[in-house]
């Protein structure tokens, strides 16, 4: 456990060392990121292993660094979740960005950085360190998607780093409106300090904080950022922007803004449950109609992450616990479908258009990452077997216990789930789209010859699919960490009177 902060300063280390080696060797700095991020994950690893859960944060580092704050590093069971999936998300994005080769030493530096940020911010205790981090974990996704990305990467770039400093704005603006109420910045403290504040207080600073953070969480109608930054950027950052950085918003969503301001969040939980639910259909309806490959793939995670936010409007213990399992499970499985997209496909293709794919057969010509996108999809879908199904179901049945409606509203994005997602597999690898006599001739024409899937393609994916089904398969090893961390002093939300008004 003590180890758990060098997940941190081994991410900076290791991207200062590939932005050095990256000027004499591109393979050098692969290979330091690579370290680098296996490292990370041990780490990890090994802390999860030695973890005991309890219902408080366990502290890690405790010393001052500013006058209003400390650098305050501690971990529990829901820290500890997505620390782990960080782990796993920095292995698979480098082993998908094996391929290159322009810049690669500054390329892989953004990376780590970007995942020490990430890091930083799961492990944060206090306040102010936690927007630090937060803030260092925004910068390199600007220069990741502008300088190695593709479709319109520098307005997916601007876009993307404008809608994330316009939340951080209001995350700051919250800050500082508590700080000047006398509330102390320490994760153990602010909670206590600001409940004791004013009904129109709470009210005030849980808006600025939900929405500041619920925009990097992809909230509607603030989701326009995430598709068209996704398409954007290079395969590695998509996989992290959908596997790690939305999670850092809905992260600071149930950290801070949910167990502080208990009258705030009554005022707007509705409102909340309501977005959650427009977002889950509304974007699962347009991924249904897109016609680029990837825009599919990014509409389907503002989708997923719409479960996410429901969970934490819901706020009942299993809608919380399910949201953090989702969490985790939509990290590994969106960056798995990122993945299989934007380097086994685009790639090779060099297309990402639904009606040129299907007249590919590439479930001849590329049955590796047909098979892998398949498996991926039906996770998404929430498939038993997946971690999807719990964590979906979880929500839907603790949604259920705040408000049936609620539960039923949001139930409909499951098919939609499914139409889109079998649509993109039947078109994309089966060409279904030309009917049975263009695939028919298809079949007598010579297959088109692509690059075969390489070995690091093809760990990565293993690593992500492997995630995916031992948590659909034995939920509890990420349960049983979440549970006893919901029912802490600090995060526990009381939602009697709230819920009741819900029905």
């Amino acid at each position: 456990m003590n180890l758990l902060p060098w997940t941190i300063y081994i991410s900076f280390g290791g991207a200062l060392l590939a932005l050095l080696s990256g000027n004499f060797s591109a393979s050098k700095a692969r290979i330091i990121a690579l370290a680098t991020a296996l490292a990370g994950l041990c780490v990890s690893l090994g802390a999860a292993f030695d973890f005991t859960p309890s219902a408080s944060l366990q502290t890690l580092v405790d010393v001052p660094w500013l006058p209003f704050s400390h650098y305050h590093l501690a971990a529990d069971g829901i820290s500890m979740t997505l620390v782990v999936l960080t782990g796993i998300a920095a292995v698979a994005g480098i082993l998908f960005s094996w391929n290159v080769e322009r810049r690669s030493g500054d390329f892989f530096a953004l990376f780590l950085a970007l995942i020490g940020g990430v890091y930083g911010v799961f492990l944060s205790a206090d306040a102010f360190l936690l927007f630090v981090f937060y803030e260092i974990a925004i910068v390199p996704k600007y220069f990741l998607v502008a300088v190695w990305g593709s479709t319109n990467r520098e307005y997916g770039a601007m876009k993307l780093v404008l809608f994330s400093f316009a939340g951080s704005a209001l995350v700051l603006a919250g800050l500082l409106w508590a700080g000047s109420a006398g509330v102390s910045f320490d994760m153990l403290r602010f909670a206590e300090g600001a409940r004791q504040l004013s009904a129109a207080q709470q009210t005030g600073m849980f808006a600025l904080f939900f929405t500041g953070f619920a925009v990097l969480a992809g909230m509607f109608p603030f989701h326009t950022w995430a598709p068209t930054g996704h398409v954007a950027a290079p395969t590695g950052a998509s996989m992290l922007l959908a596997g790690v950085v939305m999670k850092l918003g809905a992260y600071g969503c149930l950290r801070v803004a949910l167990p502080a301001f208990p009258v705030g969040f009554e005022v707007a939980q509705p409102i909340i449950a309501l977005l959650a639910i427009v977002g889950i259909i509304y974007a699962g309806l347009i991924a249904l109609v897109q016609t680029d490959f990837k825009f599919v793939i990014g509409y389907s995670s503002v989708s997923h992450m719409g479960f996410v936010l429901l969970g934490l409007a819901a706020a009942t213990p299993l809608a919380l616990s399910g949201a953090v399992l989702q969490m985790f499970s939509h990290g590994v499985i969106a960056g798995l479908l990122f993945a299989v997209v934007g380097r086994m496909v685009y790639e090779r293709t060099h297309t990402r258009d639904l009606r040129e794919l299907s007249k590919l057969p590439l479930h001849r010509s590329l049955p590796f990452a047909a098979g892998v996108f398949a498996l991926a999809g039906v996770a998404s879908m929430g498939m038993p077997g997946f971690s999807g199904f719990p964590a979906e179901l979880m929500i839907l049945a603790g949604a259920w216990e705040c408000s049936p409606v609620w539960a039923i509203a949001a139930a409909v994005g499951v098919p939609v789930a499914a139409a889109f997602t079998l649509r993109a597999i039947a078109v994309a690898f089966f060409g279904k789209a030309n009917g049975a006599v263009a695939e028919a001739a298809a079949r007598a024409e010579p297959l088109p010859r692509y690059a075969p899937i390489t070995v690091p393609e093809k760990l990565g994916a293993a690593l992500l699919l492997a995630a995916s089904i031992l948590i659909g398969l034995f939920p509890n090893l990420l349960l049983d960490w979440i549970t006893p961390a919901l029912n802490s002093p600090f995060m526990k939300i009381t939602t009697t009177t709230i819920t009741g008004g819900a029905q």
